[in-house]
């Protein structure tokens, strides 16, 4: 049986290895893929972050914080991965700014595998600058992959039960009537694990937290729905969604077979 860091990590590293594939004509070269709990970003990038002590080679840093994988769906996680992939992209084939800086390369990378960068993490955003988010292009090479990917049944299965609550909104309006964002729903791309997997805000006893500095976890926010859209729970397995009233009685596919998103 697959131990849950082997499980963890597999999972991440297929994903990357998807991705590159499709997005990036498997151009990108081999990273290590971490986690991390930085408050203030879904994740980063670290060009030549560590070095092999035996021989001094170097590997770039993918990080992806797990502190949010319990309250934004499966495809804001994936959306962050892609992104630090572009990064990645640029510091081996193309010319990267300033430290944190997204410029127009980075933008037009981005929109060519499907994804939007925006300043607010919504359309009208800029594009280019220091801190930068993204959203979906619908009908893009990313939606694409992401059913490709989901139609292998992957999914992300270790998640904090202590996360920190986003501020945004992860799923922008501009994907509410395209056709293939309504087909992931069924796979599981907006959803997030049950509201019951969930631990209170307190961190339990035994958890060392740091006093202060940019590493802190704190006292993470408890997972509530601030969107102005409807709630919708599968009835097998508790996954939720958050969409327009058509989405009830969707089905959720995958293990949950014929079982249909209801209304909370």
């Amino acid at each position: 049986m697959m131990t849950p860091t082997a499980q963890a990590y597999a999972e991440l590293q297929q994903a990357y290895d998807f991705f590159n594939e499709r997005l990036f004509e498997a151009r990108l070269p081999a990273c290590l893929l971490t986690f991390q709990r930085e408050r203030r970003s879904y994740g980063y990038f670290s060009h030549e972050a560590f070095v092999d002590s035996t021989t001094g080679k170097t590997t770039d840093e993918i990080a992806l914080n797990c502190a949010y994988f319990a309250t934004v769906p499966l495809i804001e996680i994936l959306q962050t991965l892609a992104h630090e992939m572009v990064h990645l992209w640029q510091f081996r084939f193309g010319k990267p700014s300033r430290k944190g800086y997204h410029n127009k390369e980075f933008a037009a990378k981005m929109k060519a595998i499907g994804l939007m960068p925006s300043s607010t993490g919504m359309p009208g955003g800029e594009e280019v600058g220091q801190h930068m988010a993204d959203y979906v292009i619908p009908g893009g090479p990313f939606l694409a992959a992401c059913k490709t990917l989901l139609e292998t049944s992957f999914r992300i299965t270790w998640m904090d039960r202590h996360p920190i609550q986003p501020q945004h909104n992860p799923t922008p309006e501009i994907l509410k009537d395209d056709p293939a964002a309504e087909e992931l729903v069924t796979l599981g791309a907006f959803s997030m694990p049950a509201e019951s997997l969930v631990a209170s805000v307190t961190r339990p006893a035994g958890t060392i937290d740091s006093p202060g500095g940019a590493g802190e976890v704190g006292a993470p926010t408890p997972v509530t729905d601030r969107s102005n859209r409807l709630k919708f729970t599968c009835e097998k397995c508790g996954d939720n969604i958050w969409g327009k009233p058509s989405l009830a009685n969707v089905k959720h596919g995958g293990e949950c077979g014929d079982a249909a998103f209801v209304r909370a």
